[in-house]
């Protein structure tokens, strides 16, 4: 065997079903080797910020590492964004950089660049093939990194170990369990949750977001007189009926600060202390009143899923029975469109186990208020703030889950940085509906303007948040990349659009022009969940 072939087929018998891929001169072998080892599907994308935010779409549906297949330094510097998104849902990506022959390292060639470091801000492990015999077993550490951190791992190949022959495939020990939570930090916090000294918060992260995880906190809160809150950008949250809706921490830190007050105790469970986006002045990085003790159960990396489990039982609150919630109804839109309007009519024509991304500041905030109202679904969001996410992550979505529907709620502004993901899902055949929500702005900086107490923008500023002269054709634009689309300009006009597009498949491309958002719009769309 070549190196390339005894890497590939350790990947299939560590249970990688995908490669999503933008390879160049140095990745030819392990191209060929796509034909010689079956199992695993390579999938090209036109850019590697599509490549790598593929990877974590689908990582973050199956649980299982999505592989990656880029070129040289370049190639990952290009999809670093996303690779940061990806550390931060903390998802195991396995990213396999090619890298120039080992003999002609020293030369200097002109893609020749130090990978190691822009692989290690967003990896968990950074490490090389030192031969064609090693290179199984090399991937196989890469594999067991991506999973004992749940993070990404980037191993960098040289071509003379691809081509080469005298590889063989390695052994892939099972996937490592989560560390478990101490007897005695689950025994303190239930201690603490039951003395009842003041209210209590339930802040869950992580893989905590599941229906039963959501429900076994709601127990747990039930019990104790608290309220369960989410993350503010969960890497996947699931919802529908049966799940008590719970709110999500809000994006600006005085509205972090309001939530909550009147507790005492915030128990992060899987979650980060919250955090503000932005260094603003006259606040505080960590957003929280100061009689506000926070306490952690578990942490992102911890199986804080089963110490959940075990709190509710040592609680008392297993057997609670939570209200039966019936299913609300969702608003009809109509006329204008508003980013309340769009995510009502996402709501209102959702099919049965959607999955919803929503890549959004200002336009998505919409939707997770009233998504109570839509069937049983699962939405993945931008978790680490690095914009262009949206149509990459619903790519490796779809991918993963050809049998579910996904519909990409998506920022025009963010559209534009990874809009080659179009491609990819028309070459694919791929079950994405994309919903362009069309303002010609970046609209959360017109909100962080007048957060600074600019309420006239200059000219320079003002073009600096402006994404009109020349307006992005979205329509056109889609066509061009083989996706069928059309523009719509009301509420009735989307929900018809939203209903052909899920009924027929492959995917769609949906450009919903919104109105002239006023400020009250734009501090609706904001206000917490």
């Amino acid at each position: 065997m070549k190196g390339s072939e005894s890497l590939l087929a350790t990947a299939k018998t560590a249970g990688v079903q995908v490669c999503f891929a933008n390879p160049g001169t140095t990745e030819i072998p392990l191209v060929e080797a796509f034909d010689q080892v079956d199992g695993v599907r390579a999938v090209l994308a036109l850019s590697e910020g599509v490549v790598t935010g593929a990877a974590d779409g689908h990582a973050r549906m199956t649980g299982v590492p999505a592989m990656t297949l880029l070129h040289l330094g370049p190639g990952l510097a290009n999809g670093l964004a996303n690779l940061h998104n990806a550390r931060r849902a903390r998802t195991p990506v396995l990213n396999v950089i090619g890298e120039h022959a080992t003999w002609h390292q020293p030369a200097d060639a002109p893609l020749a660049s130090d990978i190691e470091l822009l692989a290690r801000p967003v990896s968990g492990w950074v490490g090389r093939t030192s031969s064609a015999a090693a290179a199984a077993t090399e991937f196989v550490e890469a594999h067991q990194a991506a999973l004992r951190h749940r993070l990404p791992a980037t191993l960098i190949a040289a071509a003379d170990h691809m081509w080469s022959q005298g590889g063989e495939p390695a052994d892939v020990p099972a996937a490592p369990a989560r560390p478990a939570v101490a007897d005695q930090r689950i025994a303190e916090i239930a201690k603490l949750l039951n003395a009842g000294r003041g209210r209590s918060a339930l802040l869950l992260g992580g893989h905590t977001l599941t229906a039963d995880g959501i429900r076994t906190a709601a127990r747990i809160a039930a019990r104790v007189g608290g309220e369960v809150f989410v993350e503010r950008s969960p890497a996947r949250i699931e919802r529908g009926p049966g799940v008590p809706p719970v709110r999500s921490v809000p994006y600006f830190p005085e509205d972090v600060m309001r939530v909550f007050d009147g507790f005492s105790h915030l128990v992060l469970i899987g979650a980060r202390t919250p955090v503000a986006f932005f260094g603003y002045r006259g606040m505080p990085s960590y957003p929280l009143p100061n009689r506000l003790e926070v306490h952690e159960l578990a942490d992102a990396n911890q199986d804080a899923v089963e110490a959940l489990r075990t709190l509710a039982e040592v609680t008392g609150s297993a057997a609670v029975e939570l209200p039966r919630a019936e299913r609300p109804q969702g608003p009809t839109p109509k006329g204008p469109l508003s980013a309340a309007s769009i995510a009502a009519a996402i709501v209102l024509t959702q099919p049965d186990q959607a999955i919803v991304v929503n890549e959004g500041v200002s336009s998505g905030a919409a939707y997770p208020a009233i998504a109570a109202a839509a069937p049983p679904h699962c939405e993945l969001t931008n978790t680490g703030g690095a914009i262009g996410m949206g149509m990459p992550v619903a790519t490796g979505a779809a991918v993963a889950c050809p049998d579910r529907p996904v519909i990409n709620l998506q920022a025009d502004g963010s559209a534009a940085y990874t809009v080659q993901a179009l491609w990819t899902q028309a070459r694919e055949g791929l079950d994405v509906t994309t919903v362009i929500c069309a303002n010609s702005r970046y609209q959360i900086l017109e909100a962080e303007l007048r957060r600074a107490g600019i309420e006239q923008p200059g000219e320079a500023a003002a073009n600096l948040t402006s994404l009109g002269s020349p307006t992005v054709d979205w329509t056109a634009v889609a066509r061009g990349f083989g996706v069928p689309a059309n523009r719509v300009t009301t509420g009735e006009e989307l929900v018809e659009a939203l209903r052909r597009a899920h009924a027929e498949p492959g995917p769609h491309l949906i450009e919903a022009i919104l109105g002239t958002p006023t400020k009250q719009r734009v501090k609706g769309a904001l206000e917490p969940n």
